[in-house]
């Protein structure tokens, strides 16, 4: 049975609905690997990701297989590195806990690395047609309009209220095109900031436009400044070779490589936080040769403006005090090793350019 909510939204989602790789896919395992990708991430970015994983690990058992380093290298630039190495982690537990195949209801797909409440419901709509319910941010903004929910959306209790309302209107035969309905409405129509209210199937019994408050709900907490941290990288070289090491699994980008450096500190100048970083991290004297280039990226949390120095090893062998492994590489061989964004352009410019 369907409401008067999920009737209109499918009949424009029989109409409208995007067309995705993963949609229509005969296997459950492209559903999961979309949905984990599609955290935090736009689609159009998703997309050749997507295509380029399923080629390379076309089976949650070619993925089980796989070496970490695989895995992270086949995510490199798709950011959240955590998810990739959650999946491996996830596709290794279904091969030993459920036969190879991906299970199909919510609480069993919850015992999985890096599936929640969200992508649960989301998997077992989608690919198995179970009667369950999905709220990622897209769905949370269209049912905090259509009912007018002008109390703060993280709050606990209005987190459950919005799961009962998408629960409540849930048709139990279309479950999985419902959910993604959802999300195909949030992200094309009833979007953050000017939404497109004409073409909104919804918007006769939408509270919010009916209040014309629409673009004042969701409502959401502040987000706090972001900080920014000013940082040092040295391109050690030695014998036609440059050092990287590997970042430890529990920090941010964990089991990626890096050049080493740090975070330099209030006061300090850079070619003295860059030696204090090195003495700290290798247990080693630098001498510093050239600038290299100054590199910016904005994380989730945080900002960072980075300078990178071409530099010589003095004396002692540098030592892994921090990083998990250091190696020393050939510039070719620097795309072997999953980095995150700014390492792999210093990687790119030391491949392309000679220094």
């Amino acid at each position: 049975m369907q409401t008067e909510l999920s009737r209109r939204l499918l009949e424009w989602y029989d109409l409208e609905q995007r067309q995705l790789p993963w949609r229509g896919h005969p296997d459950a395992y492209a559903v999961w690997v979309s949905e984990i990708m599609l955290q935090q991430t736009r689609v159009d970015t998703v997309i050749p990701y997507f295509e380029r994983w399923m080629q390379r690990f076309p089976t949650i058992q070619s993925l089980a297989s796989a070496s970490e380093q695989e895995v992270l290298q086949s995510w490199e630039g798709l950011g959240y590195y955590s998810r990739a190495r959650n999946m491996r982690k996830a596709a290794r537990q279904v091969m030993e806990q459920f036969n190879g195949t991906l299970p199909q209801t919510r609480a069993e797909l919850q015992q999985l690395p890096g599936i929640g409440p969200y992508t649960a419901g989301a998997i077992s709509s989608i690919a198995f047609g179970q009667a369950e319910a999905a709220l990622d941010g897209n769905i949370r903004r269209v049912i905090a309009r259509f009912y007018a929910i002008r109390e703060p959306a993280r709050a606990p209790t209005v987190e459950r209220r919005l799961w009962d309302l998408t629960r409540q209107n849930l048709p139990p035969d279309r479950s999985g095109d419902y959910n993604q309905a959802l999300m195909d409405l949030g992200a094309a129509i009833c979007t953050p900031r000017a939404p497109k209210c004409l073409l909104c199937p919804l918007s006769r019994e939408c509270r919010a436009r009916l209040l014309g408050i629409q673009e004042e709900l969701p409502v959401l907490a502040k987000r706090p400044e972001i900080p920014h941290y000013l940082v040092t990288a040295a391109v050690l070289q030695r014998d036609g070779k440059v050092l990287i090491g590997r970042r430890p699994e529990k920090d941010l980008l964990g089991g990626m490589w890096e050049f080493p450096g740090g975070t330099v500190e209030t006061g300090e100048e850079l070619v003295d936080g860059l030696r204090r970083e090195i003495r700290e991290e290798l247990g080693a004297e630098i001498s510093i040769v050239a600038t290299f280039g100054v590199y910016r990226h904005a994380y989730t949390h945080f900002k960072v403006t980075l300078h990178a120095f071409l530099c010589q090893v003095e004396g002692l062998e540098p030592q892994a005090l921090e990083a998990s492994e250091l190696r020393w590489v050939t510039r070719p061989e620097l795309a072997n090793y999953p980095m995150g964004k700014i390492d792999r352009l210093i990687a790119n410019r030391l491949t392309q350019e000679q220094w």
